[in-house]
C-alpha cells in the first residue's frame, strides 16, 4: 500500500525547466490565436464549471470514483477523477498539467514539489475547506506563509506492540514510556526468546521492500528533533545530525534484540518482518497505521484487542510526551491556472467532501482525515495516536518530507547501515554518520543545481 510514506514526488529539475519552457511558448501561442481575450484554455468554462480531480492514490480510486459520481449526481456539476498509476503520479501530472483541460484539483507531495509547482497552487487561506480543518500541521505553505495546499488525510507510524505477547513474556505497555525501559523490557525478551518462542522485534530489513522504514521512517528521529530545535520549516541546505547517537540507540536495539542474523539484513523483506509479526514470532514491529487492515483482517486476522501502536523511542530528552510519527504527502491542491469558474467549482466540491454525510464517509472510508466532522477511526493504531494528542503528547511531524534527491539519499545510507549491521564498529557507524550529513549536503546541491 503506500506506501504514502515512501516514494516521494521528485522531479527532475531539466524535466521542470522544459516544462515551464514549453508551457510559456503554450500559452503566448493561445493568447495570439484568441486575439487576446482573457480566460482559460480549457473547455469547461462555461456556466458553473467543473472539477477534474488528478488522484495519486491508486487505492483510492475506486472510492473516489464514487465520489465525483454522487457529487454530479446531487449537483449535476461534472466531475471527474483521474487516477495515476503506481509510481507514475510525477509525470503523470507533468503531462497532464500540459493539457489544454488541465485537473483543476492535484497533489503535491511535499515541500520540494510545491516550489516546482507553486505557479499552480492556489491560496486557500479563508477557503470553506480549509476552515473545516481540525489541524493546519499538515498543510504546505510557500514562504510568504501562504497555505497552497491542504493536507486532506495524513498516516501515522510507530511500534506496532502485540500486547498479549508482551504480556505473557511477564510486561506490560505501562512498563515503555521511554527508550531506556523499551530497550529494558526488549533486552529481557530476547534473552528469553528460546523459552517464550518469540522474540522482541522483527528483522529490521534492508531489501528494497523494507528498507524505507528506516532510511525513511526511522530516519525521521533525528531529522524532527534537530529541525524541532533549530527551528527548519523548510528544506535545509545542510543538517548537523545532532541526534544520530540516538539514531544509532534504537537501530542498535532493532538490530540486536531480533532473531534476524544483522549480516544478512539486506536480503530480509519486507514481507518477511510484516509475517513474523502477524504470526505471533516477535512483539514489537516498526510500521504505520496502514497496517492495520492487513495484520487484523486481510492476512493475519489477529485479534484487534492485542495489538496497539506506541512512539519511537530513542532517548531524546522528554520523549516520555512523544506521540506517533504523524504526517502525510497526500495534500490538495487548487489549480490556479484554471479559469475562475472551474476554480469555484472545485472549492466548491471541496466544501461539499467534508461537511457533507456521503463526503465525509468516503474520505474516511480511505483513511485519517483532519475535519471537523470526520468520525473515530476504525484503525486501532489511529486510535492510538489520536488518544496520544488528547492527553498533550506531541507528533513527530515528518521531517524527512524535506529529505533532497530523496532516492539516492536513501539508497547510500542504507548501504551504510547494512555495513554497520554486518560490523559494529565505531568506524563503520562514521560511516552512517556520513552518509546521513554528508550524503544530505551533496544531494541537496545536486538537486539545486
Amino acid at each position: 500500500m503506500l506506501i504514502i510514506g515512501i516514494g516521494f514526488l521528485r522531479r527532475n529539475n531539466m524535466k521542470k525547466k522544459l516544462f515551464v519552457l514549453f508551457l510559456a511558448f503554450a500559452m503566448v501561442f493561445a493568447f495570439a490565436a484568441c486575439g487576446g481575450g482573457g480566460g482559460s484554455d480549457s473547455g469547461s468554462d462555461e456556466g458553473t464549471g467543473s472539477v477534474y480531480w488528478l488522484n495519486m492514490k491508486p487505492e483510492a480510486d475506486e472510492a473516489l470514483q464514487g465520489l465525483a459520481a454522487a457529487y454530479t449526481e446531487e449537483t449535476g456539476v461534472p466531475c471527474k477523477v483521474v487516477t495515476a498509476a503506481s509510481g507514475s503520479y510525477s509525470d503523470t501530472q507533468t503531462a497532464e498539467m500540459a493539457k489544454s483541460e488541465p485537473p483543476t484539483l492535484f497533489n503535491v507531495g511535499n515541500m520540494s514539489a510545491l516550489k516546482d509547482w507553486e505557479d499552480y497552487c492556489l491560496t486557500l487561506d479563508g477557503t470553506d475547506f480549509m476552515n473545516e480543518l481540525t489541524t493546519t500541521d499538515f498543510n504546505l505553505k510557500n514562504e510568504a506563509g501562504e497555505t497552497k495546499a491542504i493536507g486532506w488525510i495524513y498516516e501515522s507510524y510507530g511500534i506496532i506492540t502485540n500486547k498479549a505477547l508482551l504480556e505473557k513474556a511477564g510486561h506490560s505497555l505501562d512498563e515503555i514510556k521511554d527508550f531506556d525501559s523499551l530497550k529494558a523490557v526488549a533486552d529481557d525478551i530476547h534473552a528469553r526468546a528460546g523459552e517464550l518462542g518469540f522474540d522482541a522485534f522483527t528483522s529490521a530489513g534492508l531489501d528494497d521492500s523494507s528498507s524505507w522504514r528506516f532510511s525513511g521512517h526511522l530516519a525521521n528521529m533525528p531529522l524532527f528533533y534537530e529541525f524541532r530545535d533549530d527551528g527548519i520549516t523548510d528544506k535545509p541546505a545542510e543538517i548537523k545530525g545532532t541526534y544520530m547517537d540516538n539514531f544509532k540507540k534504537i537501530w542498535d536495539l532493532y538490530i540486536t534484540d531480533s532473531a534476524q542474523d544483522p549480516t544478512s539484513l539486506t536480503t530480509a523483506t519486507g514481507d518477511q518482518a510484516e509475517a513474523e509479526f502477524g504470526e505471533g514470532k516477535a512483539v514489537f514491529y516498526q510500521n504505520g497505521t496502514w497496517e492495520w487492515a492487513n495484520l487484523t483482517a486481510d492476512k493475519f486476522q489477529m485479534n484487534p484487542d492485542d495489538i496497539t501502536m506506541i512512539p519511537i523511542y530513542c532517548g531524546v530528552d522528554g520523549e516520555e510526551k512523544a506521540g506517533l510519527c504523524s504526517g502525510t504527502e497526500n495534500c490538495l491542491a487548487v489549480n490556479s491556472q484554471a479559469s475562475e469558474a472551474n476554480q469555484q467549482a472545485t472549492l466548491d466540491f471541496l466544501k461539499w467532501c467534508v461537511t457533507s454525510d456521503k463526503g465525509i464517509e468516503v474520505l474516511s472510508s480511505i483513511g485519517d482525515i483532519p475535519f471537523k466532522k470526520a468520525p473515530e477511526s476504525a484503525n486501532g493504531f489511529s486510535r492510538a495516536g489520536a488518544e496520544m494528542l488528547a492527553n498533550g503528547n506531541y507528533a513527530c511531524t515528518w521531517a524527512f518530507n524535506f529529505t533532497p534527491n530523496v532516492d539516492s539519499f536513501r539508497a547510500t545510507l542504507v548501504t551504510a547501515l547494512a555495513a554497520y549491521s554486518a560490523d559494529p564498529s565505531d568506524a563503520n557507524w562514521d560511516g552512517v554518520v556520513k552518509a546521513f550529513v554528508d550524503g544530505w549536503a551533496y544531494e541537496y546541491g545536486v538537486e539545486n543545481n
